[in-house]
């Protein structure tokens, strides 16, 4: 009898001992679920952001007497290059365009800073940029090549967070790659420690600038070595799409809502950008137009309606004593119409304007089909296409 009680006293606990396990594990897998889906609604309401790539690229341009030519190309051949770099994808997504903008070699700069000056950190804000090479002069002085790399890699914030970055230092001249306290041996090396690639753009003769150091410069840091004839004359070639896209631009101006402290000085530095732009050549107006209507152009810091795409934009923030005459006494709703509408013209000119630039480039094609280019834009262009594929970006077909 007691072995027994014995046994049923034991099969007593080891029963409750096996629910309470049973429970016990129950109740973990109600804590973890409980967990899990509390995660789920966390990131459906606030989905992780995707990480965009940044293509960043640093102009270093000698201003020195000799260099007007450089700068005049710069000048006229930015929107083109924005142009080019529009067409770039990588893993489906168009990545963020930054420049940066230098000179160096100009007496009118302290000699202590090695006569070079940041004239621009790095933005994506085309017109500022636009402005800041306009106020470019030249003037006589010392170049010192090594010194101006060494000084863009401290003072810039290089990124490389993203597998597709692109980090690009061009820096264009026509004296000795040598000069200077700061060698560009040690200039280029650090470059590459940063992931940052740096490209040379001797302006004279090829051969020259290699005796110059200027392909070394290049090579040491995985860039590459081009020269250009700085003086030449850019050939503008007219089209018939080109009054088209001039008469939509104006229309594309008229979708801009400036806010915020910015917005009438942005405004007006739009319209000073577009007939700057003019003042070198109507062509040049027409590929600045073109760039206006590309993902590149963003202008998020004063315009309602780029800035109310951006994540964490809230109308009822808005300080609405900064707003046009247009919107002054609106109320919220009637504000969101009112940029609805503005948005949908916007996208529409937009689209105008792409189609009519496909048809103007092929119509420059065919004219300039065997033509070959030796100018600060084709350097440009070859080197960013040719370091953009190898970080994994594709260019589709112009006007796509």
């Amino acid at each position: 009898m007691n072995n027994l009680a014995t046994k049923s006293s034991l099969f007593t606990k080891t029963s409750r001992l096996i629910k309470m396990q049973r429970v016990g594990r129950l109740k973990i897998v109600v804590i973890l679920l409980t967990i899990l889906f509390s995660m789920n609604t966390r990131l459906r309401a606030n989905p992780p952001v995707k990480t965009t790539q940044t293509i960043k690229v640093a102009l270093l341009l000698d201003t020195s007497n000799s260099m007007d030519g450089l700068i005049t190309q710069a000048k006229t051949q930015l929107w083109e290059i924005v142009n080019e770099l529009s067409y770039a994808k990588a893993d489906g997504l168009r990545p963020n365009l930054e420049i940066a903008l230098y000179e160096y070699g100009n007496d009118g700069i302290e000699s202590n800073d090695g006569y070079i000056r940041q004239v621009l950190d790095f933005s994506n804000d085309l017109d500022e940029i636009s402005e800041k090479l306009f106020s470019l002069d030249t003037d006589g002085g010392s170049e010192y090549c090594g010194q101006a790399i060494q000084t863009s890699l401290k003072e810039l914030a290089w990124k490389k967070g993203h597998k597709n970055d692109l980090n690009i230092i061009f820096i264009a001249g026509n004296e000795r790659f040598t000069q200077g306290r700061i060698s560009y041996q040690m200039a280029a090396k650090n470059a590459k420690k940063q992931q940052v690639i740096v490209n040379t753009i001797f302006c004279g003769d090829y051969e020259n600038g290699v005796q110059g150091k200027w392909k070394e410069g290049a090579t040491l840091s995985g860039g590459e070595y081009l020269n250009i004839d700085h003086n030449k004359n850019i050939v503008h070639i007219s089209t018939p799409y080109d009054v088209l896209i001039l008469r939509l631009n104006k229309q594309l101006n008229g979708t801009y809502i400036g806010y915020g402290s910015q917005g009438v000085r942005k405004l007006k530095m739009q319209h000073v950008q577009d007939a700057n732009a003019c003042n070198l050549n109507e062509v040049v107006e027409v590929k600045r137009a073109v760039s206006k209507s590309s993902s590149l152009y963003k202008n998020t810091a004063w315009d309602l309606v780029d800035a109310q795409k951006e994540i964490g934009f809230s109308y009822e923030k808005l300080d609405k004593k900064t707003l046009p005459k247009e919107l002054v006494g609106k109320s919220t709703t009637e504000i969101k119409a009112y940029v609805a509408k503005k948005s949908n013209e916007r996208n529409s000119i937009q689209q105008k304007i792409r189609a009519l630039d496909k048809k103007r480039r092929d119509y420059i094609n065919k004219q300039t089909k065997d033509a070959k280019d030796n100018d600060l834009q084709s350097a440009l262009i070859q080197c960013i296409k040719t370091q953009a594929k190898k970080q994994g970006y594709t260019f589709e077909e112009k006007g796509c």
